[in-house]
């Protein structure tokens, strides 16, 4: 069986804003899950969170200090993605920027749009 190499990077400004939450919240040693799941208009969409549990198939990395949990499932889906903090007038927020567009454009704002 091959091995899978994934590909996924934190940008430090997103690095930061993730030990910022983390600290405000107590945790200690954070480790951050991206998933891919059903939903949005093109199938999917993306869940982060906090979590403290690796499951043996989880694939378990660190980009710019932040280490990132990613399932088995959501590999092809997020392999070559970049999970970034974007401020502007409004406000900031997390963004994934994901070459691996899940099928097809859309402007509907939700996660499983290639770039969101």
């Amino acid at each position: 069986m091959e091995a899978t190499t994934l590909v996924f990077t934190v940008s430090e400004l997103a690095s930061q804003e993730i030990a910022k939450i983390a600290a405000e919240n107590n945790i200690e040693n954070p480790m951050l899950r991206i998933r891919v799941v059903p939903g949005g208009c093109s199938g999917f969409q993306y869940a982060m969170g906090f979590d403290d549990s690796v499951e043996e198939t989880d694939i378990v990395l660190e980009s710019n200090g932040t280490k990132v949990i990613i399932d088995q499932f959501s590999v092809p889906y997020i392999n070559g993605a970049e999970l970034d903090y974007v401020q502007d007038f409004m406000g900031g927020g997390f963004t994934i920027k994901n070459p691996n567009n899940f099928g097809g454009g859309c402007s509907c704002g939700s996660g499983g749009c290639g770039s969101h």
